[in-house]
């Protein structure tokens, strides 16, 4: 059987329980500080806007794509406008902004 006898003195004993002490009394702090409420809320704050801002993010760039399409179906590899599709939308719109203002002339009386 092994020798389990302690060789060190009792300074070096007491010096090596305050050494222990010490270090359990920062982790009691540390858990002290996670634990608070406030923390907790914090944390859980910083998750919620982390992940708004990467939904945020992911949006725009989807609508970032969508804007780009509706440019190329717009606008030749040049800039140049392409009059054969931007005609007929603008005549639409003409159309609808006309009806609009109709329908609300026809309400107000």
């Amino acid at each position: 059987m092994a020798d389990t006898a302690d060789t060190r003195t009792p300074a070096e004993i007491e010096a090596d329980i305050k050494r222990r002490r010490e270090a359990l009394a920062e982790t009691l702090d540390e858990i002290g500080v996670r634990v608070h409420p406030k923390t907790i809320v914090g944390d859980a704050k910083a998750k919620v806007a982390a992940n708004i801002d990467h939904t945020l993010g992911r949006a725009y760039v989807q609508v970032n794509r969508v804007v780009s399409d509706v440019r190329a179906q717009f606008v030749d590899e040049d800039g140049a406008p392409r009059l054969e599709r931007v005609v007929p939308v603008a005549l639409v719109a003409v159309g609808l902004v006309g009806l609009l203002a109709l329908g609300t002339r026809r309400r107000r009386r």
